[in-house]
């Protein structure tokens, strides 16, 4: 007999669904938030720790909501051990500033050396918009 023996291509399929479907749900990253625009393009270098605040007062740090009581001491155990310490703000453009201002100053208190901001780019006006 000169037939195909397709078990094996079965069962590599079978494994390769299964680590799909069980890999899907940690693919969907990110927190809804409108970032202010601004004429610099700025991204989160790979280094730093990307924190995201959202309009709600709710602070993201790696796929888990932090307190802002408890934000101190996450960021010198997340740091501790790190030659640097670097932090991406992801902010809502319609957060309160005093908050935002806040947390800011937790961030620099927990021994933070740099903070960065992350923007959208402004997007350009057609042409027939301008008249």
């Amino acid at each position: 007999m000169s037939a195909i023996n397709t078990t094996p291509l079965v069962d590599v399929m079978l494994v390769l669904l299964i680590i799909f479907m069980v890999t899907a749900p940690m693919m969907q990253s990110g927190i809804g938030v409108n970032l202010p625009q601004a004429e610099t393009q700025s991204a989160p270098a790979e280094e730093g720790l990307t924190m995201t605040i959202t309009k709600d007062r709710f602070i993201h740090i790696e796929g888990s909501v932090i307190n802002i009581n408890l934000l101190e001491k996450k960021l010198q155990g997340y740091f501790a051990g790190k030659p640097k310490k670097i932090v991406f703000i992801q902010a809502d453009e319609g957060i309160n500033y005093g908050f935002f201002i806040d947390t800011l100053d937790i961030i620099k208190k927990a021994g933070v050396e740099a903070v960065g901001l992350v923007t959208e780019p402004i997007e350009v006006k057609s042409a027939s918009r301008k008249k």
